[in-house]
């Protein structure tokens, strides 16, 4: 990565969520910790039946998300400049359970691989701590997300609500 790329990031990320409680020092040194990752509209990201060995967090552009109905894809939601995704095949180790997919051209990611974090973890915890934080964060606004769509849903079912 460039220094000057580095310093666009840096500036970007320092004023995201995922950055606040850190100073510009120990968002650069994040910096050193993930590799910058571009895809092509509708290039795979991650997908389905993988584990996660990757965090991603959005830089530019926009990610679907996918579910595979026996080879029939429906988006299940989107992720757009300054949201995480991958967390949860991430942290619990399992298959993800939905395909990621640029949806623009010159989508950028950030990438912290498990080995890296594994490296953050130890050398830099603080940093750690945050990351962390903002997956939980992260987790909770996507729980929400779906319990109101299954809520406006259910209402729809029972006549209590116009789609």
């Amino acid at each position: 990565m460039s220094a000057k790329s580095k310093v666009e990031l840096a500036q970007f990320l320092n004023h995201q969520y995922l950055c606040e409680s850190l100073t510009i020092k120990e968002v650069e040194t994040l910096l050193d910790y993930t590799e910058l990752v571009e895809f092509r509209k509708d290039q795979i990201i991650a997908d389905i039946g993988e584990v996660g060995e990757a965090l991603y967090f959005v830089v530019r552009g926009e990610v679907a998300l996918y579910y595979d109905d026996g080879g029939q894809e429906h988006e299940v939601g989107r992720m757009t400049e300054g949201e995480l995704m991958g967390e949860m095949s991430f942290f619990d180790r399992k298959p993800r359970s939905a395909r990621m997919r640029a949806k623009t051209d010159n989508t950028r990611v950030l990438l912290l691989s498990r080995a890296k974090y594994k490296r953050l973890r130890v050398e830099h915890p603080y940093i750690a701590v945050n990351l962390l934080e903002h997956a939980v964060i992260s987790l909770d606004h996507l729980f929400r997300r779906v319990s109101n769509d299954v809520a406006r849903f259910s209402q729809y079912i029972h006549g209590g609500l116009k789609l």
